[in-house]
């Protein structure tokens, strides 16, 4: 049994005349895999992450993670979004740790064991290069670095899965290829299952093992694409033929579906 199934999921916003967000959309994804969903602006993309980790439920299908059905609000999950939304006055090492000292699931455990917990994040941030900011505000950081101490926020209590809406959109290109590489290093270090969607689809052939194409709403899966390529992947690849032939594969369904 897969690690997370989706379905024929439906889910329709606003009751029986609302707006169709997405139709009878299936795929299973693997625990440790890495998948990357792409498609047309408003294709559902991101409704689809949101019933994955319960926070919006189906009209019709169902979910599984890990062989149990999706019926709320799913624990041990990290979230992390386009926007890094640290609080401005708690410093990083504190944003870090934030999950931990809120979620009932963890709060007693961090009480207890704080100064572990804190070796921790510690030792998170060092892998991202975030460790001498530990102590720094939010309006320190660069975008990018906020974006590290987001990822690390959602990484800190070790979620075997990761949801991940386009995370880097907001940053420059030079930044967000740089953050590719500390996604790429934490997910083969770490061994965690993430779905990640995105509009770039460079990053989505860099990032994921299966990048899946979205139709128009309502959005269905219309191509599934597994990449071939080791890992670890470098940016240079992202220049070969084959590694381009497959991001044009990709434009080519996402062209047909916007205008099918």
């Amino acid at each position: 049994m897969s690690f997370i199934g989706i379905d024929a999921v439906s889910l329709r916003y606003g009751g029986d005349e609302g707006t169709l967000a997405v139709e009878d959309c299936s795929l299973s994804i693997e625990r440790g895999e890495f998948v990357a969903l792409v498609g047309p602006s408003g294709c559902g993309k991101s409704t689809l992450l949101k019933m994955v980790s319960g926070l919006e439920l189906p009209s019709g299908g169902r979910i599984r993670l890990d062989g149990d059905e999706v019926k709320g609000p799913q624990h041990g999950i990290g979230i992390a979004f386009q926007n890094a939304t640290l609080l401005p006055w708690r410093s990083t090492l504190d944003n870090v740790l934030l999950p931990l000292e809120v979620s009932r699931e963890h709060r007693s455990s961090f009480r207890r064991k704080k100064k572990q917990h804190i070796e921790r994040a510690m030792e998170l941030l060092a892998t991202v290069g975030l460790d001498e900011f530990a102590t720094h505000a939010p309006y320190q950081l660069s975008g990018g670095m906020q974006q590290r101490a987001n990822l690390c926020r959602a990484l800190i209590h070790e979620p075997e899965l990761l949801l991940l809406d386009e995370p880097f959109a907001a940053l420059d290109a030079f930044t967000r290829e740089e953050l590719w590489g500390v996604l790429q290093k934490l997910f083969m270090d770490r061994k965690f299952t993430v779905i990640l969607v995105t509009h770039d689809l460079r990053e989505s052939v860099y990032l994921a093992d299966t990048v899946h194409v979205v139709s128009k709403r309502p959005g269905r899966i219309v191509l599934t694409k597994r990449i071939g390529l080791e890992r670890p992947r470098t940016l240079e690849q992202t220049f070969d033929h084959g590694f381009v032939d497959i991001v044009h594969e990709l434009r080519d369904a996402i062209s047909e579906v916007r205008a099918s």
